[in-house]
């Protein structure tokens, strides 16, 4: 290399970096256009997560950044575009479109399971708790029946509570469509068919920011994937 092209060599390296950068940035001849969506973990982890790659697949021109949180977001505040929420649809200042219904059912381990043929045999296995205090006394009535003692841990996390189920430590009460992989690959199973409306997913955007093309296409994708998806 000449004296020459070693002092180019620096500047061409970070221009050329650049233009690489920016080719990555485009696909199809649309420039990758950012979407930064909140979801509540239980619906990031459990069903948004292992569809990613469909999303990209059909949307290469999006970028989209994930956050997750606990049911509880400021989309303004965080820099959310829109967020997805567990509830009735009612929150203050936000426009919500509902995406899918979530119904709750025991989900237990194949262990747990052998010993379940009816709603009375839960009465005798631990019943793990999320914070909706209601939900265990919601189910036994929809099962005509009493709601037995109940003394199980109470957790804030459906996924740390399915953990536990998926180890045996108890019976959750849960959202299966959430855990379908789970479901499929045998590590959790649905013993009984009796389930309870709980409230439902929604997508939230802020009332005071319009709606955009990424926002729609996500919007419509998760409505459309939803679908597909047996309840």
């Amino acid at each position: 290399m000449t004296d020459e092209g070693a002092a180019l060599l620096p500047g061409l390296t970070q221009s050329f970096d650049r233009i690489g950068q920016l080719l990555e940035q485009i696909q199809g001849g649309l420039a990758r256009q950012p979407l930064t969506v909140g979801a509540v973990t239980t619906f990031a982890v459990g069903w948004l997560l292992p569809r990613l790659a469909d999303f990209e697949a059909e949307h290469p021109h999006i970028e989209l950044r994930v956050r997750t949180h606990n049911n509880k977001a400021d989309m303004l505040a965080e820099g959310l575009d829109c967020s997805i929420h567990f509830g009735d649809g009612a929150w203050p200042g936000a426009e919500a479109t509902k995406i899918c219904a979530a119904q709750l059912s025991p989900l237990c381990s194949p262990r747990l399971a052998h010993g379940i043929r009816q709603p009375s045999d839960l009465a005798r296995l631990p019943l793990l708790r999320s914070y909706r205090a209601d939900e265990w006394p919601r189910w036994f009535a929809a099962a005509g029946l009493e709601e037995p003692p109940i003394r199980q841990a109470i957790f804030d996390s459906s996924l740390a509570m399915i953990a536990a189920a998926e180890r045996s430590l108890g019976v959750a009460l849960a959202p299966p469509r959430m855990f379908s992989f789970e479901l499929e690959r045998g590590r959790l199973v649905q013993p009984l068919p009796v389930s309870i409306d709980a409230g439902a997913y929604f997508l939230l955007r802020p009332r005071t920011r319009r709606s955009s093309e990424t926002h729609d296409a996500f919007l419509t994708w998760c409505v459309d994937a939803l679908a597909a998806q047996p309840a």
